[in-house]
């Protein structure tokens, strides 16, 4: 099973984290099949990119998200609503 979940990256305390597509058997910073989008939570403004267009792909593929993940996709959208 395919899930959309966080890879985490940076130093100690300074981390930010990927957004990929990764077999759900797979280690956490392991391998995966799709870099997604980036996360800062350091970041003042909790700066995120995303590839809604692959991650609409992969969605409909039948890949699930994290829960985290979820609820930054659900924030994303709402922001995204918001400025229509």
């Amino acid at each position: 099973m395919v899930t959309i979940r966080f890879a985490r990256h940076g130093s100690k305390r300074a981390p930010f984290y990927r957004i990929v597509a990764a077999d759900s058997r797979d280690k956490r910073d392991g391998r995966f099949l799709e870099i997604l989008g980036h996360y800062n939570p350091v970041d003042t403004a909790k700066s995120l990119t995303l590839k809604g267009d692959r991650i609409e792909y992969w969605i409909s593929k039948g890949a699930q998200p994290s829960e985290s993940v979820g609820r930054l996709l659900k924030r994303a959208r709402r922001e995204a609503a918001a400025v229509e």
